[in-house]
């Protein structure tokens, strides 16, 4: 049975926002330890801290393209390019991380 595009732009949705819900934590507490900038900063070179700002990142784009796709389908009428909408939200996603990728 094939899902259709919206259902699955509907759980990266979610997904996104259960990734931005853990990560706010730990982002608060990095700003804490603000009088210790310099160990810090040099805790976020590693790689794998790296790999972790780019998809914390695209799952930001993720959701609030996700977030626009259902602000749009609750105060816009319904009509059949809704696939279209789902697409942009995926390529605005996209587009993002490739620039924060091409800027690391």
């Amino acid at each position: 049975m094939k899902k259709e595009s919206s259902y699955w732009v509907a759980i990266v949705h979610r997904i996104s926002g259960i990734a931005l819900a853990l990560f706010l934590p730990l982002h608060f507490w990095a700003l804490s330890t603000a009088l210790e900038m310099d160990a810090f900063l040099a805790w976020t070179r590693q790689p794998a801290v790296l790999v972790a700002e780019w998809g914390i990142v695209v799952a930001l784009a993720a959701h609030f393209a996700g977030g626009l796709r259902v602000l749009a389908l609750e105060f816009l009428p319904w009509h059949e390019r809704q696939k279209t909408l789902a697409a942009a939200a995926g390529a605005v996603t996209l587009a993002v991380g490739l620039a924060l990728a091409l800027a690391l």
